[in-house]
């Protein structure tokens, strides 16, 4: 269970770990530890048990989130089986010593803008795998274009958008392509949140990374200018972008264009598959699904004053300090509760359509539709520490599936050919074939 860049048991010199969760006290990292020790008793690892370790700047913050997790798990060998490494984001060379004694980082520490740099760095250079959650395109896409021919040279895996945003949109497109039998041209996807009794909060980390993102858009456009990549070829018919506010007869529900990273996601994994798989390109546009009139107003009204307040410093400043208040009680410092977690689930819907076989995507309007649905428990604390770590479970026991050589990926473009659809599905995040029409 070793990476090609040099893991536990690879061509470079042992490693006491096989993965290292950085920035396990926080408050995402602790669900990450969790899921991990979760994982790490099924029977797959029965026989050939995985070393890992918690990392951070506090002992004994690092200790108490493996004791919680011990005491909830059942599991009171944690706290001794499991590392504990001291390293800082801000301290370069004790990143580096956390990289050389790990195969695999799994990197909880955002917003990773800020944060997540120093970290790719490290494992680049070392030839350590890193797994993100991150759902900021501009980091992403800036990490691939800064540090992918370097990752290549040391055999690292870097993959980002592993949590909520963007493995259910990414892997959801190919498991759609994958259930069509013919050439899979075009894809929408419209995503829809329930919630309980009690309603659902946020981290406000996610909320700085909002913030942020919204007021660096421009430097992402130049980002994007600066790499000049070529457009990729239109497949078929070309799909029709909604508009900005629309009712979709198909969830029957007003809807919207979905601003996280999905669709950038997306597009990089069909990128990768059509140059250096010769595949063909999926079209792909995202929406949110925001619900009735009532819906659409609250939304309206919100998203004005995000806008308002996210375009000067001064507004950013408040904003992040008093989170609760500028959100209407949706992002908080506490974040959920385990009975509001336990009460929410997500579902992503696709639309697909394309060519049957036989018909060419050169001749005529698409002849097939099909709609597949991923669907998941509660998305930022339940469903991310899921897609991550059984992204890393993927990395770590498929290396042979995984691209030929190390780079910056996304999880579609990581993880194409081998079973992390089936593993998510096994782990509550499941990808359904709603209906299709086959010509």
């Amino acid at each position: 269970m070793a990476t090609r860049g040099g893991g536990a048991d690879g061509p470079c010199r042992p490693r006491p770990y096989q993965v290292a969760v950085f920035g396990a006290s926080g408050f995402t990292g602790q669900f990450v530890v969790e899921e991990l020790a979760r994982v790490v008793s099924e029977d797959e690892f029965r026989d050939s048990s995985l070393r890992w370790a918690v990392a951070g700047r506090n002992r004994q913050r690092l200790e108490g989130v493996l004791q919680r997790a011990a005491d909830k798990l059942g599991q009171p060998q944690l706290t001794l089986d499991v590392g504990i490494i001291i390293c800082d984001v801000d301290d370069p060379a004790s990143l580096a010593e956390m990289c050389k004694q790990t195969s695999l980082v799994l990197d909880c520490v955002g917003p990773y803008r800020f944060y997540g740099e120093p970290v790719v760095k490290a494992c680049v250079e070392n030839g350590t795998s890193c797994i993100d959650i991150s759902g900021e395109p501009q980091f992403l896409e800036g990490m691939h274009f800064k540090y992918d021919g370097q990752a290549a040279e040391t055999g690292a895996y870097i993959i980002g958008s592993s949590g909520f945003d963007s493995i259910p949109a990414d892997m959801g497109v190919l498991f759609t392509r994958n259930s069509l039998k013919g050439t899979l041209t075009a894809v929408e996807s419209f995503l829809s949140f329930k919630s309980g009794p009690e309603g659902t909060r946020v981290h406000d980390g996610t909320w700085q990374s909002a913030i942020h993102g919204f007021a660096d858009q421009d430097k992402l456009r130049k980002l994007r200018k600066q790499v000049g990549y070529k457009p990729l070829p239109v497949v078929g018919a070309k799909l029709k972008r909604r508009g900005s506010l629309f009712y979709s007869p198909e969830m029957k529900k007003y809807s919207i264009p979905f601003l996280g990273s999905d669709a950038s996601v997306v597009k990089r994994t069909q990128r990768h598959l059509h140059e250096c798989l010769k595949e063909s390109p999926v079209q792909y546009a995202a929406y949110f699904a925001v619900g009735g009139l009532t819906s659409v107003i609250q939304l309206m009204f919100a998203g004005l004053f995000f806008m308002l307040f996210a375009k000067f410093s001064f507004g950013r400043h408040l904003m992040i300090k008093y989170p609760a208040l500028f959100s209407f009680g949706h992002f908080t410092k506490e974040g959920p509760t385990q009975k509001q977690m336990d009460d929410a689930s997500f579902s992503m819907t696709f639309f697909g359509e394309g060519y049957s076989e036989g018909q060419s995507p050169d001749q005529g309007k698409p002849n097939v539709k099909i709609c597949t649905q991923v669907t998941g428990p509660e998305a930022g604390y339940v469903t991310t520490p899921i897609a991550m770590v059984q992204a890393a479970v993927t990395l770590l026991k498929e290396t042979s599936s995984l691209p030929q050589r190390g780079g910056v990926y996304t999880p579609g473009a990581a993880f194409s050919k081998t079973t992390l659809i089936d593993r998510l599905d096994k782990h509550g995040i499941k990808f359904t074939v709603i209906s299709k029409a086959e010509a």
